[in-house]
């Protein structure tokens, strides 16, 4: 049986992508796909995830709208690409999608999905905690139905993404999927859920350089790989890695990753507020710790090969 999957992204450019590559994964069923409005506009971001779904063939997956906020924004230059996503031409061939919106906000959804299913779901979250937050908190009963949790957020070892001259009166230490509501983090923490994270630790490892980019190029008559390429050349000028690409491809291949027990808090307030510290007697979480990167990157290359 396949494993059942709900995914939860907040539309920036590598959640788009960790969509297509969910999709191609041929050992996961994907339940649903959530929305959150942090690293993004939502419409175009919800506009988006719809006609990437069409695009691909999978329009019978459910899209929701989560209504959920968090404390610290993402930045305006970082949440606009979402309106470039949605105007791009290969996701505007046709005049209308199907792939359903749902009417419910994401976060409950979330309660739903799990609620009804008939096994245990893994959780895939490509931005921040807060929809899991609400449903821990508002029905506290879904805990059991879920199998685990793969996260893409938190800084271990290394420096956070939320920059001190963006974010006055912050350390650093942060990263923005955290930082985004760190009170949110700090509550899953308290659940007893399996965390896989997939962190700047690992991350860190797997640039997007215009030579991987040239290389998707070479295969763009498969439309997966056309839109891919599309979606990094809009970001190749930045400091880009394959941020929830990477935590979506441990679903493909686990045994491609290294994973190390470790024991972490929460920082929820004050100027580490978002930071995933590691701490004797902590919270023990499971972190992606090395990765097979050749195999990470011709995997992305094979699997957008469709």
């Amino acid at each position: 049986m396949k494993e059942q999957v709900l995914l939860d992204h907040d539309g920036a450019v590598d959640d788009f992508l960790a969509v297509m590559l969910l999709m191609t994964i041929e050992k996961v069923e994907p339940i649903g796909i959530i929305v959150t409005p942090a690293d993004c506009y939502i419409q175009p971001a919800v506009s988006a995830t719809r006609k990437i779904l069409d695009l691909m063939g999978f329009s019978h997956i459910s899209v929701a709208e989560s209504t959920v906020r968090g404390i610290n924004p993402f930045p305006y230059l970082y949440r606009r690409d979402s309106f470039v996503i949605d105007n791009l031409p290969i996701l505007n061939q046709r005049d209308t999608y199907t792939t359903p919106l749902l009417t419910e906000p994401g976060q409950d959804f979330m309660i739903r999905a799990l609620q009804q299913a008939p096994e245990p779901v893994t959780l895939l979250i490509t931005g921040p905690l807060t929809n899991l937050a609400y449903a821990l908190d508002k029905a506290p009963d879904i805990e059991s139905k879920i199998r685990r949790l793969i996260w893409m957020g938190g800084a271990l070892n290394v420096a956070g993404n939320v920059e001190k001259n963006w974010e006055s009166g912050q350390d650093g230490s942060a990263e923005w999927n955290a930082y985004w509501d760190p009170k949110a983090v700090a509550r899953v923490w308290e659940s007893s859920i399996e965390i896989i994270m997939c962190s700047l630790d690992i991350t860190n490892n797997v640039p997007v350089t215009p030579e991987f980019v040239q290389k998707i190029g070479k295969q763009r008559q498969y439309n997966i790989s056309d839109l891919a390429g599309q979606c990094y050349a809009l970001v190749i000028s930045q400091d880009y890695y394959a941020w929830d690409v990477l935590a979506t491809s441990y679903l493909g291949n686990p045994q491609a990753f290294q994973l190390k027990e470790l024991e972490t808090e929460i920082i929820a307030t004050g100027k580490s507020q978002g930071r995933t510290k590691i701490v004797e007697k902590g919270r023990k979480i499971l972190a992606m710790d090395k990765v097979d990167k050749d195999w990470f990157y011709s995997y992305i290359l094979e699997q957008w090969k469709r």
